[in-house]
């Protein structure tokens, strides 16, 4: 026997019903104005811990704007790989993200991986999850 034959898989979760639960973000539109041209989404904990205005910021801050941020600097990075010669699918970057307690700096990954029907897409990440 060549290879094992696992069948039929017992549960999938696809990319859409994800972005559907709010598990994943699509931000592929402020993505592309920042200079991302695949899909783009970020994971829920990213929303939460990055792009989420703390209660005493509101005002100060908005979304969208900590949301350009995220989005920009993942495209900073793109093209410093580009300019690098580096190949691969995962890219780490940082950003300084104000919190209620002061500034902290997440470590973010960019990973371009199949979307429901293999085309490409990116996915922005806390590296732990990837």
């Amino acid at each position: 026997m060549s290879g094992v034959e696992w069948g039929e898989p017992i549960y999938t979760y696809s990319r859409a019903q994800a972005i559907e639960d709010g598990e994943l973000v699509d931000v592929t539109a402020i993505a592309k104005e920042a200079g991302l041209t695949l899909p783009t989404v970020v994971t829920r904990h990213v929303w939460v811990e990055c792009v989420e205005v703390p209660e005493n910021l509101k005002g100060r801050q908005d979304e969208q704007g900590r949301l350009w941020d995220v989005v920009y600097m993942a495209s900073l990075a793109v093209r410093a790989a580009v300019r690098a010669g580096k190949h691969g699918d995962r890219l780490p970057f940082a950003l300084r993200v104000r919190k209620a307690e002061g500034h902290r700096v997440a470590r973010l990954l960019l990973v371009v991986g199949p979307g429901d029907t293999a085309e490409p897409v990116v996915t922005i990440e806390y590296p732990e999850y990837d």
